[in-house]
């Protein structure tokens, strides 16, 4: 890192569940000062971010960039460039990949696959399967940001169905246990009565109808016994309903055992779209009905809910334009993740404060991601400038996923990212992407 230096002035900073207005001075991509009345201090680039709030980046811990194996859909520079655009510094990638990363050297390949190629700092996800506990087990918390096991319908070797192997995930895993939570055999017998009765030609408003609130709570409740039962840390992802909220109790995310994750698409959509959208809005688990939506949003403000990600998970138009029962599952978001968070503060429904805590601050406690998330003299320059006042318009022709294409896509966001910086590099600014690559590798500590 070289001994260059930024000043960022006039700034509304969002930190620590307060707005004030201050400057920042960044040097070697840390924070060095923050005050007010910097602007006489000697910098490299000065940002003159008058009428703008500054916030620590957004770090997701939830996406698939499909790097290897699956790289027709997106790979590590391609996604990683989209999210800067979108507010993110910080990404955890999953394990179903291409080798699925189930063992510890294709964890190693993944960050070697990353140096010098994202432009946001990452870290990556260690897969459970029914047969690689002794690799679990030898897992050390620098190695990866926690254990994910599928207790639900995946590809390859990934989920997780015997009961015995269950049971020792979660007495002997030594970091933390991130779960998606749905119940393969209710899927099945929801899809098999579908069937009956459309055929094969089942339509997308199906969707969570198959993968349905019982399949989820059956899941997820199951998930909870078991980190209770064996005192393990527990992350429950991407959770859709309004059932599985009384799973998990409001307060800080310090001190929690088992917390829980809200998905930025889960609370924007609600089943009514799937009419308009279709198959571009299947994902897994299900987007569910508007009062499942309207819960999760009052679950994230009250702090039972501790974390907002995207689980961008992209796949090309020709897959997501079979048929229903054939179309993959997932959909791009990670352009717009900041952005779309923020339509709720405008609405009225969170407060700017809190979505930095749910996308910044918590992430960093939940995973001790050290020196991160956060608006501190010394820690890394992971920052971005938002314009709560400029409106910005999802056009195709702008999006930066090698899928090219968002489900969001027409939507009028009423908040932009102007600049994004990686420790202390600006890495997307005014509406582009600059030269600089700057992603670093990031520890988690969130041991067992």
């Amino acid at each position: 890192m070289t001994d260059t230096s930024l000043l960022i002035v006039n700034a509304r900073l969002v930190n620590e569940g307060s707005v004030t207005e201050g400057d920042v001075f960044v040097r070697a991509g840390r924070i060095e000062r923050i005050g007010f009345g910097l602007a006489g201090q000697a910098a490299d680039r000065v940002i003159d971010a008058r009428g703008m709030h500054l916030l620590p980046g957004m770090i997701d811990s939830q996406v698939h960039f499909r790097e290897p194996g699956l790289t027709h859909k997106g790979d590590i520079a391609t996604e990683s460039a989209a999210a800067v655009a979108g507010g993110i510094t910080s990404f955890m990638d999953m394990p179903n990949t291409v080798p699925n990363a189930v063992i510890r050297t294709v964890l190693a390949d993944k960050y070697l696959a990353a140096a010098g190629r994202a432009r946001a700092n990452h870290a990556f996800w260690f897969g459970a399967a029914n047969d690689n506990i002794e690799e679990i087990r030898a897992l050390r918390p620098e190695q990866a940001c926690g254990v994910k096991v599928f207790m639900g319908a995946s590809t390859g070797n990934m989920l997780v169905d015997d009961p015995v192997t269950l049971e020792r995930i979660f007495a002997e895993c030594p970091l933390l246990i991130a779960t998606h939570c749905e119940d393969s055999t209710l899927i099945r017998a929801n899809e098999q009565r579908l069937r009956e009765q459309y055929g094969d030609d089942v339509p997308v408003s199906a969707h969570p109808l198959i993968r349905d609130e019982e399949s989820c709570y059956r899941s997820s409740s199951l998930a909870v016994g078991l980190a209770r039962r064996y005192d393990a840390r527990l992350h429950v992802l991407h959770l859709t309903t309004a059932k599985e909220l009384g799973l998990f109790t409001p307060g800080p995310v310090s001190g929690k055992r088992i917390t829980g994750e809200a998905c930025v698409h889960h609370l924007w959509f609600d089943d009514s779209h799937y009419a308009e959208l279709g198959n571009l809005i299947k994902c897994n688990p299900s987007i569910k009905t508007a009062a499942d939506r309207q819960a999760l949003l009052r679950a994230v403000a009250e702090d039972r809910l501790d974390i907002v990600a995207t689980d961008h998970a992209p796949h090309t138009l020709r897959e997501k334009e079979q048929p229903y029962l054939r179309a993959p599952s997932g959909l791009p978001l990670v352009q717009h993740a900041l952005p779309l968070a923020l339509e709720h503060v405008h609405d009225g429904t969170l407060t700017i404060e809190q979505v930095v805590r749910k996308t910044s601050h918590s992430v960093a406690d939940l995973f001790g991601i050290r020196d991160r998330g956060y608006l501190r003299e010394g820690c890394w320059a992971d920052l971005v400038l938002v314009d709560m006042k400029a409106a910005n318009e999802v056009r195709g022709e702008d999006i930066l996923y090698k899928v090219a294409w968002s489900p969001l896509e027409g939507a009028r966001l009423r908040s932009t990212v102007q600049t994004t910086i990686v420790n202390g590099v600006i890495a997307w600014d005014d509406g582009g992407l600059t030269g600089e690559i700057a992603g670093r590798r990031i520890e988690c500590h969130a041991a067992r």
